[in-house]
């Protein structure tokens, strides 16, 4: 069963059509990356995920369970962490996690055992009589999810979970991140820091103005955007002959010098690619880099949207 799946919503506050007719999926286990510029109908449509706005048109179901037909149903599969959270500033972490699992109707033991657990695995343990007030932006962080993992959800939504984080706070959040994706965890990820997006997600879904531009593994869109592959090929020759050797292959073009090697465009697949190499050794050149260039999250970014307010 998919574990979050968004059909065809639709919110307009007024005259602004802020998510317009918007569906994806999010299987189990996976993390997708929902990136967007400033505007894009992001929020409005995590927020619907959560219950928390109700779509002019469509429906999501989270774990199979409509948050239309039974929100209250929905909402204990689901764990929503947004980008500004209420907190009581005077109460430790353990009094903290503690209350919350008590609104989720965890008693006795059972309920001190799952605070102890999410505290663990958010490494809160130590930290657990310190006032929230006295807490880092990171780890403030790790709190705000504790607090949305304590009913054990199946579908996490979190909404720049990133921001305002510093290096090392962001890595271990990326952590937590794979090992709850690890758990079979379905996570959908907002993010104005794409390298961090890049580097935890199995794929990424694109909206502006409203409207999704592409779904899919970071590659996938890339290939949709771009046939042709680039590679990189650094040989113990010179360029000039390595170049020139290139330039008599079908299938090649663009060549241009990168590092210590040479970087072209190439139309043919992988079988062609393993033919080509074969030649470059047969020809003495001595290749000893040959790899396809990174695809970067953000060159898909650029190449989809436009930057429109609205």
């Amino acid at each position: 069963m998919t574990a979050l799946e968004v059909r065809g919503i639709t919110k307009t506050f007024r005259s602004l059509r802020a998510v317009d007719d918007v569906s994806f999926t999010v299987e189990p286990g996976s993390i997708c990356g929902f990136i967007g510029p400033n505007g894009a109908g992001k929020t409005t449509t995590m927020r619907i995920c959560a219950t928390l706005e109700l779509p002019d048109h469509g429906d999501v179901l989270v774990d199979g369970v409509s948050v239309l037909e039974d929100p209250r149903r929905a909402r204990r599969k689901l764990g929503f962490m947004p980008d500004n959270y209420g907190a009581y500033p005077q109460t430790t972490i353990r009094e903290y996690l503690d209350f919350y699992a008590r609104a989720y109707g965890l008693t006795g033991k059972a309920r001190k055992t799952t605070v102890d657990q999410v505290m663990a695995f958010t490494s809160l343990g130590p930290l657990e009589e310190k006032l929230i007030n006295t807490l880092s932006k990171g780890m403030k962080q790790r709190l705000c999810l504790a607090k949305t993992m304590l009913h054990d959800p199946a579908v996490l939504i979190l909404d720049e979970p990133a921001a305002g984080l510093d290096p090392r706070a962001r890595v271990e959040l990326r952590e937590l991140v794979k090992a709850l994706g690890a758990m079979g965890k379905a996570l959908l990820i907002s993010s104005h820091i794409l390298t961090e997006l890049a580097e935890m997600c199995d794929g990424v879904a694109v909206i502006e103005s409203g409207k999704l531009l592409a779904r899919g593994r970071v590659g996938e869109i890339q290939r949709s955007l771009q046939p042709h592959a680039t590679m990189y090929v650094r040989a113990l020759c010179d360029l000039a002959t390595l170049e020139k050797a290139l330039l008599e292959e079908p299938g090649i073009a663009n060549i241009r010098g990168e590092r210590q090697g040479l970087v072209f465009d190439y139309t043919g697949d992988d079988e062609a690619l393993a033919r080509l190499l074969e030649r470059l050794v047969a020809r003495g050149l001595k290749p000893v880099e040959f790899a396809g260039g990174e695809v970067k999250l953000e060159d898909i970014f650029m190449s989809l949207t436009q930057g429109k307010l609205q």
